[in-house]
């Protein structure tokens, strides 16, 4: 009997399994992702089945008319070598066509990533440890919520390549309970805004943007502190000293590492404000 494999766009229940996935990698998601990442691009992730079963996965997220991002780029281990995941990414690539794509690529597939033409941006290093620090009482701190989205959703444009509201409002909604966030507004204006989530193991920090490394250092404890005594997880740009300085100030290390890489042009986003990633899955 000749087996059948079939690539389509996942449903929410497929991006449940892509997700669990994930979490098997070492990826360490949050563990309510599945509607801010829905929210990303409904139809931007793509699952390939094999008689039915499902075997692969990838996401290829269309952001504006000019980017798009890829990532949960996986095949289940005893069906690797088998041209199914390659298959997968050349669909994702072709949804993809004609913009600047980014990914986050592991160590172990950023050769196989510059054979399909990407190129090195930076380094993205996951900085993890326990959270020591308390909640600081700082008046420049707002908690985040629908009366000041439009302006943090106007500010993530210096950070990101593209608008992306869709993925922000599901990120930034502050009636989930498993996630805080904070602007840091000075004198009316929002000068930096971050997010923690709680994940399969411990807290992640992201994103963290900040016009200074004062506002990085208050929302970095006004987001720890919501996590004392437990882990927590900083997706820091090597090229940004202050934030590795941050990490280090407070007792992070080094725990992994992704390559932020480009097909096409680079773009031009604020690498110095930039102290946590938002996810290497969605860029």
């Amino acid at each position: 009997m000749t087996s059948q494999f079939e690539i389509r766009t996942m449903s929410k229940t497929d991006l449940v399994v892509a997700i669990e996935w994930a979490a098997n990698e070492g990826w360490n998601p949050g563990q309510e992702d599945l509607e801010p990442f829905f929210a990303a691009d409904p139809e931007g992730y793509l699952m390939g089945f094999l008689d039915g079963e499902p075997v692969t996965c990838i996401s290829a997220v269309r952001y504006g008319d000019t980017f798009g991002f890829i990532g949960f780029y996986i095949c289940r281990p005893e069906h690797r070598g088998k041209g199914y995941g390659w298959a997968t990414w050349q669909a994702g690539m072709a949804r993809l066509e004609g913009r600047t794509v980014g990914l986050d690529g592991v160590v172990n597939q950023q050769d196989n990533y510059r054979k399909s033409g990407f190129e090195l941006a930076h380094r993205n290093i996951r900085q993890g440890g326990l959270s020591m620090v308390d909640a600081p009482m700082d008046q420049r701190l707002a908690p985040l919520g629908q009366g000041i989205f439009p302006s943090v959703r106007d500010y993530d444009r210096a950070f990101f390549p593209a608008p992306r509201a869709g993925l922000l409002q599901a990120w930034l909604a502050p009636m989930v309970q498993t996630r805080r966030g904070f602007a840091f507004v000075e004198d009316g204006e929002v000068k930096g805004y971050g997010v923690i989530r709680m994940c399969g193991d411990g807290f992640k920090i992201g994103p963290l943007f900040a016009d200074t490394s004062e506002a990085a250092d208050v929302l970095f404890r006004a987001l720890a502190g919501q996590a004392k005594g437990q882990t927590v997880f900083l997706d820091t740009p090597e090229p940004n000293r202050n934030a590795l300085d941050l990490a280090e100030r407070y007792e992070l290390s080094p725990v992994f590492e992704t390559a932020r890489m480009y097909l096409g042009a680079a773009p031009d986003l604020s690498l110095d404000r930039t102290y946590g990633i938002t996810t290497f899955e969605l860029g």
